[in-house]
This record gives structure tokens, sequence and C-alpha cells, in this order.
């Protein structure tokens, strides 16, 4: 039996769209579902674990939304064992993206029907669980003046999803000010000066695509930080196009790390998103959960063998 997990308003009302995409090539297929609408993310966990509760053959969870939607029922999944299936829905999609999950709804369903898993690690920060990255800084300002904005329903509703971030870029580069910054990696500190961001990624991208850690493997059990210091906000703009590709990484007033674990402290009161979704502006810690969760994936027909295969509940 699979649990499908649907946030009919994300993406602009995308969710919805891709669910009755979904469901009638359920009925086709004659697959054994029940389907979940998730009212808020933050009664999602709670909706999820009484469901989970309900029976004991789950074959996977299979999250119709975005990282947001995703995001609120890690917790649950964890808890349970369920494996993780997505098909995406939602503006940015950079969970999908980073487990080569395809975008178009089929191919996704295909994807999670073939029960083939990835072991993938998790984030833990601010007490809870984070998937994709954990970003303090411009780019979390970004995210709450996109959310907050009237343009990103604009975008999702004509299948731009990734232009509202651009647009929130150029509207946030204007107010935002820089400041000192202490990073501390696996114990040892390092202080930087004019900081614009600190990204703690387990997958590439985030934003819609922006490769602010294009060296990320979610399943390696390490964390990849991205510092952005000591640019101006001319060599800001500059370098987000080369983001995109993930060029950025070699540039002076780029610094890349890596560790189990990360500590970030702002001079002053920052913004930072755990999957897009607001963890506040207190002082962060970060730290990898090895292997905490399965994600459904096409990746695991290429991992090493005896690694993968059919991956089930473990109730």
């Amino acid at each position: 039996m699979y649990l499908f997990i649907i946030n009919s308003r994300s993406g602009g009302g995308a969710g919805l769209r891709t669910w009755h995409t979904v469901q009638a090539l359920l009925e086709a297929r004659t697959v054994p579902y029940e389907a979940l609408f998730t009212r808020s993310a933050d009664s999602a966990e709670g909706q999820v674990l009484q469901a989970l509760a309900l029976r004991e053959d789950w074959r996977a969870a299979i999250v119709i939304g975005g990282d947001g939607t995703i995001h609120s029922v890690l917790g649950a999944l964890r808890r349970r064992g369920v494996p993780l299936g997505v098909i995406p829905a939602g503006s940015g999609n950079d969970t999908a993206r980073g487990f080569s999950i395809p975008l178009a709804p089929e191919a996704a369903l295909d994807t999670a029907l073939q029960e083939r898993c990835l072991e993938a690690d998790l984030l833990s920060a601010a007490g809870r669980l984070t998937l994709t990255a954990v970003a303090s800084g411009f780019d979390a300002q970004v995210a709450v003046n996109v959310n907050g904005s009237r343009y990103k329903r604009l975008c999702n509703a004509i299948g731009a999803g990734r232009l509202a971030y651009i647009i929130g870029i150029l509207h946030t580069l204007i107010t935002f000010k820089p400041c000192r910054v202490s990073v501390t990696c696996d114990g040892k500190e390092q202080s930087f000066d004019q900081a614009w961001l600190v990204s703690v990624c387990n997958l590439p991208s985030y934003g819609g695509g922006l490769l602010i850690c294009p060296q990320a493997e979610p399943g390696d059990g390490l964390l990849d930080v991205c510092v952005v210091h000591g640019a101006s906000r001319v060599q800001l703009l500059r370098l987000f196009p080369t983001v995109v590709k993930g060029r950025h990484t070699k540039l002076p007033y780029v610094t890349m790390l890596r560790g189990r674990s990360v500590a970030v402290r702002f001079a002053q009161p920052r913004h930072a998103i755990g999957d897009g979704e607001a963890l506040g502006t207190a002082p962060l810690s970060v730290r990898c959960e090895p292997e905490a969760l399965r994600v459904l994936s096409p990746l695991a027909a290429a991992a090493v063998a005896g690694t993968t295969g059919s991956c089930h509940a473990s109730g």
C-alpha cells in the first residue's frame, strides 16, 4: 500500500493538478493507495504519523508537493522508517533535482513504484530535520521575501518558479546589509567579515536549481558549507549567474568547508531556512544525521551492488 501525501496548494495549485494526473494513472494501473491531503505545514507531521500508524504494510510515502511539504513530514517518515517518494509540484523542486527524480508526474510516479532506494542523510537544526540545505543570511532573507510576495504566486501560475527567486534576489540586494559571522566546522572556528550568507548543504542545489554546493552528496555523512563574504553588492550580483553552474566556488570571496557539524553565529540577527521553511533568527547549530532516510530515486540503480534493492518500511 502506498500513502500519497498531497499539498494541493503547492506550486500555486500545481499540487492538486498533479494529483489528478497521478490518481488517474494509479486507477488505470490498479495500484493500491491511500491519499492524505495536508492541511498545513504545522499539522502535516501529525497527520502523517496518524495515517502511518493505521497499518504496517506501507511500501512508501509519496509526497506530491514542493520541498516545504517534504520538509514538514521528514520527522514522521524517519520515526516510522517509511521510504520517501517524490512527485515534484513545487516552486523549486530541489529535492527532486538532488535525487535525479523526473519533474514530469508520470515519470516521477514510475520512479517511486520501482522501489529502488538510496540511504540519505538528514540535517538537524533548530529542532527540525532538513533534507536539502540549512541556509542563513542573504539567501534565507531572499526566501523569506519570496514566500511573502505576490510575484511568487504569479511566477508559479505561469510555471516559472525559478523566476520568483531571481526577482527575490534583486529585491533583497537593495536592502540587505552584510555583517561579521563566526563559522565553526567540526570544532574549528573561522570568522568572516562582511558575510552575506552561510549555506549548510546536503544536496547540491536549492532556490530552484542554484548549485550552492555542487559537490554535496546526500549520503556521504558530511555537510558541505558555502560562505560568501567580503563581496560588494555588484560582485554579489555577478556571483549568482555563476551559481547556476556551480562555478562560484573558486571565487576569492567564496569559502567552501566540509564537516559533520557546523555552528553559525552572525553578529546581528539573520533569518535561517531549512528546505525553504523558516527556522528563526537564532544562532545555528547543524549536525549531520547519517543515512536517516530512504529515498526512492533513479540513482539507486547505479549504486554499488548490495547496497540497494527493493525497499520497504520497517513498520
